[in-house]
């Protein structure tokens, strides 16, 4: 477990990551999830020992590592660059911490042809990183960091410089290569696919603060607020603006549906794109008319941009959907489907 207690990061005046207090468990990925600049790395580099922290504590397995260097918080980091000793065969590059650690030959040998074997590399343990292709070097950093038996294992956007189909083959690997290890996995990205893909939890990073910390289908499912649902949103989710009277709730648009236990006031919906759909399918669901400013067809889905009121929305519905750029077309949504958000921008309902 690694556990952070009010951990800040300061540059000069500038804060990076601002007090985060966040339990990291075993048995599962840990993703940090956000975009370039949000904190994951220097996150990262807190947890691991690469650089120091201005206040705060950082504790792994109950014990306070806040000012031990990063050899003796026995973890492994996997950055998204092929990070390998080119001089040393693949043997000795997964070898290597186990070398340092003054471990006896018999079991460097058993605990290295264990991780090749788990990453396919045992026909290539004689060649040297450049005879491999990027992505069996980046199986290589990868069975390193298992053949270590680390306590925490970062994995900073390990995938980021592979090319899509290997992407997709290690990513379905990497929960089953860790399972079990009893190390505190932690996996950086900005590809909110690539969490939901991986699963276990997810903390949400912006600006250098975790704005949500959970398991991952339960921040796609009930965001705590409005950049949260914007996340795992593809195309963007629907985003527009309320008023509620009386139980009844009303868009600029003029259309309205009725609610229950919300104040009077103004408020910000959130509905996914899936939701908003050209034919109707339920007797809850409310029309909305507008005219398509820009469709899309994928072969499976149909997505089309359309104006309603003043606001921007988007449909995405499967099968083949002939709309016509400029034509008007009805469109329904279940309120059911709906997030409510305050005019903080917090959800309440």
């Amino acid at each position: 477990m690694i556990e952070l207690q009010d951990a800040t990061k300061k540059v000069g005046n500038v804060i990076n990551i601002k007090p985060t207090n966040l339990t990291l468990q075993t048995g599962h990925f840990n993703v940090l999830l956000g975009a370039t600049g949000s904190g994951k790395t220097s996150l990262i580099k807190m947890m691991a020992g690469l650089d120091p922290i201005t206040s705060g504590k950082i504790l792994m397995d109950g014990q306070d590592v806040t000012r031990l260097n990063t050899q003796k918080r026995q973890i492994s980091l996997v950055h998204q660059f092929f990070v390998n000793y080119p001089h040393m065969t693949v043997f000795d590059n997964i070898a290597s911490p186990l070398r340092v650690a003054g471990m006896a030959r018999s079991e460097i040998e058993g605990r290295v042809e264990e991780a090749a074997g788990l990453l396919q590399l045992r026909p290539m343990l004689h060649r040297r990183p450049h005879e491999l292709s990027g992505g069996q070097q980046q199986r290589t950093a990868l069975a390193r960091a298992i053949a270590k038996e680390s306590r925490a294992v970062f994995l900073d956007e390990p995938l980021a410089n592979l090319d899509y189909k290997l992407r997709e083959e290690l990513r379905e690997q990497l929960p089953d290569l860790f399972a079990g290890r009893g190390a505190v996995v932690v996996y950086a990205t900005s590809e909110p696919e690539e969490a939901l893909l991986l699963g276990g939890y997810t903390a949400l990073m912006e600006d250098g603060n975790v704005t949500q910390f959970g398991p991952t289908a339960d921040i796609y499912r009930n965001p705590e607020n409005i950049a949260a649902a914007r996340v795992f949103s593809d195309p963007p989710i629907n985003v527009a603006r309320i008023s509620i009277t009386g139980a009844q709730a009303r868009l600029a648009g003029g259309v309205g549906w009725t609610v229950s236990n919300m104040v009077d006031g103004e408020y910000t919906i959130a509905v996914r794109p899936h939701r908003v759909t050209p034919i109707r399918t339920s007797d809850l669901d409310v029309e909305l008319t507008g005219r398509v400013i820009v469709t899309e067809l994928s072969g499976s889905e149909s997505s089309a941009h359309f104006q309603h009121g003043n606001e921007a929305w988007v449909s995405l519905a499967a099968g083949v959907h002939a709309y016509q750029v400029g034509e008007d077309y009805s469109f329904y949504m279940n309120p059911a489907h709906c997030r409510y958000f305050g005019q903080d921008g917090k959800r309440v309902a």
